[in-house]
């Protein structure tokens, strides 16, 4: 399970910044209708660390997010970026960026349409980051309608926008999805130099190897419940797997469910 490495200090641990968003979770339950999509969920994201999101489909990763986003309200516990998400009204939104897995553009506008109405919701910023506009190239598509684009030059501008405002937390889901080698290696360059300036991230992804280079930690969720929250190291320690993909499948398995 070998991370992207980071900058280490004259004894040998990573550099980690003071400043950054840590995000509590706790006791979070939801339900749509009969179905009891999060139970009790209780977690802490912590700044300068990338924490991977993992379960088998409908564990409840989507709704967490969401929840997280402000886009699913959910019936107890609460959620707090920075402070209680429920006082905040969207103001807490401006400290997230997110990249969903697959964005809903409008698709009559171009690409730079597109990125100046964001810039216009958001309102007067300062220090915007258009690093990866530039790395992926993306200067002749900022003139096109969206629904013009590839599949996978639709998933650079969402990358792209979802670092703009600098965000102190990062949301990503299936990031690399639809992205060519180079470019997903750009992204992951880009999401590991935000982590080590303090960014919290959160990550899905079913490429676990994906995962391997850029957690430092790995939460599970089963059934809507959390079955493991902890360093990506341990992990490995705690099931005696070499491979995160093999120490998840075993993590599940005690809990009888399929991997």
């Amino acid at each position: 399970m070998n991370a992207i490495p980071r900058r280490m200090d004259r004894h040998g641990l990573a550099v980690v910044p003071a400043h950054g968003v840590r995000i509590q979770v706790d006791w979070l339950d939801k339900s749509f209708g009969r179905v009891h999509v999060l139970r009790d969920v209780t977690a802490a994201f912590e700044p300068g660390r990338t924490t991977a999101l993992i379960g088998p489909n409908a564990a409840g990763k989507s709704t967490l997010l969401k929840c997280m986003l402000g886009l699913v309200r959910p019936d107890g516990g609460q959620i707090l970026v920075g402070a209680d998400v429920a006082g905040q009204g969207d103001a807490y939104r401006r400290r997230i960026g997110y990249m969903p897995q697959a964005p809903s553009f409008p698709e009559h506008l171009t690409a730079g349409e597109v990125t100046r109405m964001l810039k216009d919701l958001r309102g007067p910023d300062t220090g915007l980051d258009t690093e990866l506009f530039d790395r992926f190239q993306l200067g002749e598509s900022m003139e096109k309608p969206v629904r013009t684009l590839s599949g996978g030059t639709r998933q650079k501008l969402n990358a792209a926008l979802a670092f703009l405002f600098r965000p102190e937390v990062l949301i990503l889901d299936e990031p690399t999805a639809g992205l060519d080698p180079v470019a997903a290696g750009i992204l992951k360059e880009r999401v590991s130099a935000a982590r080590d300036t303090g960014a919290t991230v959160i990550i899905t992804s079913h490429v676990i190897a994906e995962l391997e280079e850029l957690a430092d930690d790995v939460m599970l969720l089963l059934d809507g419940s959390v079955r493991y929250h902890g360093a990506l190291w341990q992990i490995g320690r705690e099931t005696g797997e070499i491979r995160l993909e093999r120490a998840i499948a075993q993590l599940m398995l005690g809990y009888g469910s399929p991997a």
